[in-house]
């Protein structure tokens, strides 16, 4: 009778000593390495955000170097050319065929490529103070007209008809996208509408507080019919 109370006793602290242990070794071991899986996660979403580039930099000032400048143009999303092959006037669309035409928000600017100047860019701009009438000019006179060619701009000139604008305006380029065409890109922005020449490394930026050069692009004195000029 004692061996068989004995063997009872040993079995009855073996069993409880067995299921004590090993739930306690797994509850110990199994936050362990939901912590680290945790951890190593976190650490790699972090580097991933960090290595990505902001699209919501701020927009290049004066004084940018060309590349900084390139490189921010190109961050903006990217439109599709299709949508800016054509002008509209009074209801009546024109087919541009390679060139293209597009306002910013609140018709800002007003830019078209210029097929009477091999397709240079020639934009309307609602500038606030725009360049005074040279002396001498009086009739034909428009202040808000700029011209970037690549190695100039020019901003105010002489113009007996609407030339390029002629058939009216383009589709609008929201903010934040970019629009690649010719040796151009543009991008718009609240800060203004920024363009690049990539033939000849020079970019524009153009608002209604001004006209803002990059590249080898400097002010220079301008012919007699143009009020403002920066070139290479």
């Amino acid at each position: 009778m004692r061996i068989a109370l004995l063997i009872g006793m040993s079995a009855l602290v073996a069993g409880c000593s067995s299921g004590t242990g090993g739930p306690v070794t797994s509850s110990q071991s199994a936050p362990s390495g939901s912590t680290q899986t945790s951890t190593q996660t976190s650490a790699r979403t972090s580097a991933a955000t960090t290595s990505r580039p902001s699209t919501a930099a701020a927009a290049p000032g004066r004084g940018a170097s060309i590349s900084d400048v390139s490189a921010w143009i190109e961050a903006g999303r990217p439109a599709d050319v299709a949508a800016y092959r054509t002008m509209t006037r009074d209801g009546q669309s024109t087919e541009l065929g390679d060139g293209v035409a597009f306002t910013t928000a609140g018709a800002e600017t007003n830019c078209v490529t210029n097929r009477h100047q091999d397709g240079a860019l020639a934009c309307l701009v609602k500038l606030a103070d725009p360049p005074p009438r040279p002396p001498g000019i009086e009739t034909m006179w428009k202040a808000n007209w700029v011209d970037f060619t690549g190695t100039a701009v020019d901003v105010g000139s002489l113009h007996g008809d609407p030339g390029p604008f002629a058939d009216g305006v383009g589709a609008e380029l929201a903010d934040g996208q970019s629009l690649a065409f010719g040796d151009y890109r543009c991008r718009a922005d609240a800060a203004g509408l920024f363009c690049v020449d990539y033939a000849h490394q020079t970019a524009v930026a153009l608002s209604a507080r001004g006209v803002e050069p990059f590249g080898c692009l400097q002010k220079t004195t301008p012919p007699a019919d143009i009020g403002l000029r920066f070139s290479c």
